[in-house]
């Protein structure tokens, strides 16, 4: 898919800030650090469109990027970060979950997790939750590069088998240095929003 005029709409901690306009929604939900905003800026071959941070939980509201007019990319705030206080943890998570569960607009949910590790229990719950929520899913093993290329593939189904060991739940992996494994990714958000 050839990007021409992708922009930051809105940040939104609230139902009433999200985007009127119906467009389909590609959700990006993963732990803290796993690089939902470098995969936004790979996919839409832009650099600094969604902040990036090496420092984890800095994304703290829902933040809706407006590709097109065809779609947003929508950017959760990532789980498992620590240094956030307790309440803040929670009224993240509530309005995580308020979304999730009421967005009639979620057409697909990438689901990004660190090809380097096994899938940690916060991956799992969130994964499990998405699976009972009955909302379309794919996995990404991101950060592909950071393995020797002869092991991305044995990685990828480590993580499969993990999950989704069922195996009805494309599992790809993904990598914003190498950006060789977009277009797989494209087809796959293309065949739920068009």
């Amino acid at each position: 898919m050839l990007v021409k005029n992708p922009k930051f709409e809105i940040s939104a901690v609230k139902p009433s800030q999200y985007p009127k306009n119906g467009l389909p929604e590609v959700v990006l939900v993963g732990k803290s650090n796993v690089g939902k905003s470098s995969f936004i800026n790979t996919m839409i071959n832009r650099k600094g469109l969604a902040r990036t941070s090496s420092e984890p939980g800095k994304t703290r509201q829902i933040n809706f990027y407006n590709i097109d007019e065809t779609f947003y990319f929508v950017d959760l705030p990532g789980y498992g970060y620590s240094k956030m206080s307790k309440s803040e943890q929670e009224k993240v998570g509530d309005f995580i979950e308020y979304y999730l569960q009421n967005r009639n607009q979620i057409a697909l949910v990438v689901f990004l997790v660190d090809i380097r590790h096994a899938p940690t229990e916060n991956d799992r719950i969130m994964y499990d939750y998405i699976i009972r929520s009955g909302l379309p899913c794919i996995i990404l093993a991101n950060k592909a590069d950071k393995i020797a290329v002869t092991k991305v593939f044995d990685a990828v189904s480590d993580i499969q088998s993990a999950l989704n060991p069922l195996k009805d739940i494309k599992t790809l992996p993904f990598s914003s240095e190498r950006k060789i494994y977009s277009e797989d990714v494209w087809k796959s958000i293309e065949s739920t929003i068009l």
